[in-house]
């Protein structure tokens, strides 16, 4: 009997993953059924991808781009806003969920699709690093899959599937290094946004490319990877691994360690995510190990990317304390792409914002909205005073 089309359901649809995703999609042939794509305010390109994928139905976060894609768009129907985006969840009828929303944005949508029933590949780490706590619950009350496309979890989830429980002891989270791998905290104070952008491995978008410049990104990583495999923070560690070549690894109680390796193309984890429990052919060069010739490890170096640390520390204090840190660094991220805030201004700002607003115990996705939006009043303050000193 020929098996059903997945429906799958896009957001974040313009975006670096969305598009990548859209690459797996056209690849797949009549596997997937595209049933709506998202995107916050690409309006223009958002309908172009719904006329080249055949897809009639879109949401624009932003309402005045909404406006004008309904104005310009009239074979299909588009949906604006919030309450736009929770009615394409809802409404859409899908079997999965590719959430590559940016930000905390990501966290709404999450929770919706969860609350359906639907799974959710997920590309926005922040739903878990803000609302974790209440996000894997309801996956588990819903049976609702959650699985992760990050290359680094994506790695994990893969290392930990085959091993029984009890058997894994350690998590270990690899990254680049970014731009400014090997420069002291002395050498970052002066660097350019177009510095900070020039990220040696990956294509991404500005806001994780600048998470990846300060190691933020691997802090969050390690919160998520907390939540998703239920593992203590004082068994995930983070090590520079400049090659990016081994996403993943873990280490196991009869002291052997699994690694997952591959050359950086993100077609790879989306795909696994897209097609899971299923593996595809992906058009990716196969490792060579000898062309590579060597892989290099270092520890991170927390005096000069003191935002790691940060993220060791709110991911401890628990509760609100990383949906604090999760909102301070993205009010100072847009502070420094706005070139309002030096790169060294980005952990100082969440430093104080987190000493401003100590961890409080998470008892509703309520309580998460608010302490997000007192953390961006506070980082806002912030960053206007870093500006006048």
């Amino acid at each position: 009997m020929a098996r059903r089309m997945k429906r799958l359901l896009i957001l974040g649809a313009t975006g670096s993953i969305g598009l990548q995703a859209l690459d797996v999609v056209a690849r797949a042939g009549e596997e997937f059924e595209l049933v709506g794509l998202s995107a916050e305010r690409s309006h223009e390109r958002l309908v172009a991808l719904a006329e080249e994928h055949g897809v009639r139905r879109i949401a624009l976060g932003d309402a005045d781009a909404a406006a004008r894609a309904a104005e310009a768009w009239t074979e299909g129907e588009v949906l604006a806003g919030p309450e736009g985006l929770v009615r394409l969840v809802t409404e859409s009828g899908a079997d999965l969920v590719l959430n590559a929303i940016v930000g905390s944005a990501g966290l709404g949508p999450t929770v919706v699709a969860l609350t359906e029933g639907i799974d959710v590949a997920l590309a926005n780490k922040e739903s878990l690093v803000v609302g974790g706590d209440l996000v894997m619950p309801l996956a588990e009350a819903t049976g609702a899959q959650l699985i992760p496309v990050d290359s680094e979890h994506s790695a994990l989830h893969q290392l930990i599937a085959g091993e029984a429980a009890g058997a894994v002891d350690r998590l270990v989270i690899t990254a680049s290094g970014g731009p400014f791998r090997g420069r002291s905290r002395a050498e970052l104070e002066d660097v350019s946004v177009e510095d900070a952008l020039q990220h040696p491995t990956w294509a991404m978008g500005g806001k994780i490319t600048i998470d990846s410049a300060t190691l933020m990104n691997k802090g969050l990583e390690v919160i998520e990877a907390h939540h998703l495999f239920g593992t203590p923070y004082d068994r995930i560690d983070v090590v520079v691994h400049p090659q990016s070549i081994v996403h993943g690894m873990v280490q196991l109680c009869d002291g052997a360690s699994l690694a997952h390796l591959g050359h950086p193309d993100m077609r790879v984890p989306i795909a696994y995510a897209l097609h899971h429990p299923e593996r595809v052919d992906v058009p990716v060069p196969a490792l060579d190990l000898a062309q590579v010739g060597s892989l290099t490890f270092e520890p991170p170096d927390l005096e000069a990317f003191p935002a790691l640390g940060l993220a060791f520390a709110a991911a401890r204090a628990g509760g609100t304390a990383p949906c604090v840190l999760n909102a301070a660094n993205e009010v100072a991220v847009h502070a420094f792409l706005g070139e309002r805030l030096g790169f060294m201004g980005i952990p100082a700002v969440i430093e104080g914002t987190l000493e401003q607003l100590p961890a409080r115990t998470v008892h509703s996705f309520e309580s998460l909205y608010e302490a997000d939006a007192e953390a961006r009043r506070i980082a806002g303050e912030l960053v206007a005073q870093e500006a006048l000193a």
